[in-house]
């Protein structure tokens, strides 16, 4: 079985992006170890962090004070996520100017096809650097770049030489790139599969591609088996700008120390329900269904969800349903380690329904504070965006109170 040669994929990984744009905005933390996410003392984890931090054993996802055991001489600095963003949408900008079919996966990586760009041999390796010099010159950091036959190769290959590496790899070469590798690199392969695969003995793809489907089976059920067998031939999709729709989009906030007030609790669901409405407005989505997450001492974790009529995104709307469903949790004075707020069943946003009853003047004041909200929500990007997360914040008021 060979790969799919029909197509060239491309996948584009910005290297330790936050750390990264940290670095580049303040010149005294470059080439010294950066940790993005929470601060030593809490509850919060690594974000991310750069390669000089890396080197310590410091890595996404790891708890923040295990960052600070590991490497207590780094720079510990909070996200900027509207900053993020921004520079993110200059690099998708420049690359959709480059290459007619891109996909976003995350605000730091991207997948494209080009292979309508790809007329000559070696082209492949022409427009990877050109892509990396455009990034250089536009916003100044690096990305990282792989290039194969299909999705699957192209992410492998774009995080084998990272940082600010190129990797092309023809379809008659995507078994030899392959076999060697250890099997962790293959979706679906994670902390539980792993084991299961190297007490057979299989630690990389050559030695998963000697067993057949139907002698894994038992041990990963028909579907991941196949799966996997796909995978280690590097047999994988080849589509790229068709996704599938969102389901959910969230927020999530852990606090360094639970919190009781309750004035603190209506303060972060304001804060949780203004940044949920900021990031459905950039995808230009809105939602049917407001979550609430609660989680208290123990990891003792809580859902509840409502209706909200129509889909929309309006902060003060979330916010509402949000208190809501807090002042009947029957969680009064109960110490809070985390709070949550999300959107679901995703879509375009819905009008309001109009009152057929209304005189004029009253419409053209629904219509005037619709669009204040809006102005209101693009002013706290932009501030976000260069002043950091927190830079402003509302009050805590309800709806009814401002």
């Amino acid at each position: 079985m060979k790969a799919d040669a029909s197509r060239w994929i491309m996948h584009l990984d910005m290297d330790a992006f936050y750390a990264a744009i940290e670095q580049r905005d303040d010149p005294a933390l470059r080439g010294r170890p950066v940790v993005v996410g929470a601060q030593p003392g809490g509850r919060g984890v690594v974000a991310t962090c750069s390669y000089e931090a890396r080197r310590f054993g410091v890595r996404s996802a790891m708890p923040i004070n295990e960052a600070h055991r590991r490497c207590p001489q780094a720079v510990f600095l909070r996200p900027r996520m509207g900053h993020y963003r921004a520079v993110s949408q200059e690099v998708r900008d420049l690359l959709a100017k480059q290459v007619p079919v891109i996909e976003p996966i995350s605000i730091d990586e991207v997948f494209l096809d080009i292979t309508d760009l790809v007329d000559r041999p070696g082209s492949p390796w022409d427009i990877g650097r050109r892509l990396k010099a455009a990034i250089q010159a536009a916003v100044g950091l690096t990305a990282s770049i792989g290039v194969g036959p299909n999705r699957l190769v192209a992410k492998i290959a774009s995080d084998a030489e990272k940082p600010d590496g190129l990797v092309v790899i023809a379809p008659e070469a995507v078994q030899g790139f392959l076999d060697p590798l250890p099997i962790a690199v293959l979706r679906g392969v994670g902390s539980r599969t792993r084991p299961k695969l190297e007490r057979l003995g299989i630690r990389t793809v050559a030695d998963l591609r000697g067993w057949p489907p139907a002698a894994l089976q038992d041990l990963l059920g028909p579907r991941q088996a196949l799966d996997l067998y796909r995978q280690a031939h590097g047999i994988a999709s080849d589509r790229v700008g068709e996704r599938a729709p969102r389901k959910s989009l969230s927020q999530e906030r852990t606090f360094g120390q639970d919190i009781t007030d309750l004035g603190a609790v209506r303060a972060n669901l304001v804060e949780l329900a203004e940044q949920v409405a900021a990031a459905a407005c950039q995808e230009g989505i809105a939602g049917r269904v407001l979550r609430l997450k609660i989680r208290f001492r123990g990891f003792e974790t809580h859902t509840r969800q409502r209706q909200l009529g129509r889909r929309c995104r309006e902060p003060a709307i979330l916010f509402a349903a949000a208190w809501s469903l807090y002042e009947t949790g029957g969680w009064h004075a109960r110490p809070i380690r985390l709070l949550g707020l999300g959107l679901a069943d995703l879509g375009l946003p819905e009008p309001a329904q109009p009152d057929l009853f209304a005189d004029l003047d009253d419409d053209q004041a629904r219509r005037r504070d619709d669009e204040r909200s809006k102005r209101l929500i693009a002013t706290l990007q932009q501030i976000e965006a260069r002043f950091g997360a927190g830079a402003v914040r509302r009050g805590a008021g309800t709806p009814e109170d401002r």
